[in-house]
């Protein structure tokens, strides 16, 4: 719903709703009568009039999350799920990021043109060592450099999975691998699916604890896989035409601001366009050192709550646990890069 808000001269405030069919935007006009505010008139959601140049604020209604799963990966939703409760919530675009893959991509991309929804094809990979992660977003998903890395990837990880089966029956659980990839849903399989055999037959009490006792780096079943590095990354994110941005900088441990600026800054060099700042365990103190490293370097501005739908303490899609809400403009200001990227300049 569009809105103008208006405050006369006694400072009673008047809302008037105008122009539902244009969703995305809403003014607000400060000082004016209804009978004058009246005459104001909404093109495409961008006309301001040439006598209020100083008095109107663009407020965008609808809202983004650039960091969801879906099954593709470790997510719960398929596709075409998250596509729809996207947009059943109020948001007016994502952008579909599994882990070192794009297999969920063309079928959101369908539903969304389906239901009239926007859809941003991506990716999230992780880096060879440490906790980085690059998000690549408006890939073009059919590029044969980005598909033969990426196949190459999935071969890696399938000669991973068979070997943790072996190590937890050396350590006296009774799963097979049929039996995780019927957990993945048909997706890729990764250790969140081992978790859920393991949960389901009670080896376990927790998803954590499946983690804990047997999967993450160092728990006995674990086994190491072929990752890119982020210079890897970057290339074949940028040659299939997509927009590089390090996720979640939080996790990369770093002692303090010069340490991850200087990281930036060879990201940077690799081909890094942006930072993704929002992102539900940034405290407000990070928000902040990561704007402003990006706005100091020119990088973008992303966010996203890396939805898998099986969070707990009320994370939600487009709001994390309520402090979110990103603005489209940020989707804007990806196209405008990308765009520039494309055009050479």
């Amino acid at each position: 719903m569009v809105s103008f808000s208006y405050g006369n001269s006694r400072g009673k405030g008047i809302l008037v709703d105008l122009f539902n069919s244009f969703p995305a935007f809403s003014r607000r006009v400060e000082g004016l009568t209804l009978d004058r505010a009246s005459l104001i008139k909404l093109e495409f959601g961008l006309l301001i009039p040439p006598f209020l140049p100083n008095r109107v604020e663009m407020i965008t209604m609808g809202y983004v999350d650039l960091h969801l799963h879906t099954t593709a990966s470790d997510g719960v939703l398929n596709p075409s799920e998250l596509v729809r409760y996207a947009k059943a919530k109020g948001l007016q675009a994502v952008a579909i990021t599994d882990h070192d893959t794009i297999d969920g991509c063309e079928e959101g991309l369908s539903e969304g043109e389906r239901i009239g929804f926007e859809v941003i094809p991506g990716i999230e990979i992780k880096h060879s060592t440490g906790s980085m992660h690059i998000l690549g977003f408006f890939l073009d998903i059919h590029h044969p450099s980005l598909n033969e890395r990426l196949k190459y990837l999935q071969r890696a990880r399938a000669e991973r999975n068979p070997k943790m089966v072996e190590k937890l029956k050396r350590l006296g659980v009774d799963i097979t691998f049929e039996e995780v990839v019927k957990a993945s849903g048909g997706g890729q399989v990764g250790r969140p699916h081992f978790a859920n055999v393991l949960l389901e037959k009670k080896y376990v009490r927790s998803f954590q604890e499946a983690f804990d006792r047997f999967l993450k780096k160092g728990a006995p079943a674990y086994v190491d896989k072929f990752r890119f590095t982020s210079k890897e990354a970057l290339h074949f994110i940028n040659e299939a035409k997509g927009v590089g941005v390090l996720a979640h900088p939080n996790t990369l441990g770093m002692n303090g601001y010069s340490e991850l600026e200087k990281l930036v800054l060879r990201l940077v060099e690799e081909g890094l366009q942006g930072i993704e700042v929002y992102y539900p365990e940034h405290s407000a103190a990070d928000v902040a050192k990561y704007k402003t490293l990006a706005e100091r370097h020119g990088l973008l501005v992303t966010g996203g709550t890396d939805y898998h739908g099986m969070e707990k303490n009320g994370l939600d899609i487009g709001v994390g646990r309520g402090e979110m809400k990103l603005p489209y403009s940020i989707v804007e200001n990806l196209k405008t890069v990308r765009n520039r990227s494309l055009s050479g300049r």
